[in-house]
């Protein structure tokens, strides 16, 4: 069963943001839609605040949610790929708009508000 079935939302948005919201799962779909497949130890390097166990506790949430396909190959030492599913491809637009408008709003929020604030002192 997945992690959702068992869960009540009053929205679609409620449900999205239960998907993709946190502060590494966006990073991780970003990174995986941007650049393709990767290994854990590339993502954990791609991420340098993330600890060992949340990264593998985001990767199997999003893996159960169907958004991150995971890859095990039978190798010694075991090989781990992760990619994004078709699902997953899907949110890129979505990712990619968030980090157009978060641009935007540190250029033209967030910069200005400390030039007003350097001009008062």
């Amino acid at each position: 069963m997945s992690r959702m079935q068992d869960k009540m939302f009053n929205c679609e948005k409620e449900l999205t943001l239960s998907v993709i919201g946190g502060k590494w799962k966006m990073l991780i779909l970003w990174h995986l839609g941007r650049e393709g497949t990767k290994r854990f130890g590339e993502l954990k390097a791609l991420m340098p605040g993330i600890t060992q166990r949340m990264l593998v506790n985001q990767l199997r949430e999003l893996e159960e949610d169907l958004i991150v396909q995971r890859k095990v190959y039978p190798v010694v030492p075991p090989k781990v790929e992760y990619s994004l599913t078709e699902h997953g491809k899907s949110l890129m637009p979505i990712l990619d708009s968030m980090y157009k408008w978060g641009k935007n709003y540190m250029e033209t929020v967030l910069n200005n508000k400390v030039e007003i604030k350097e001009s008062i002192k």
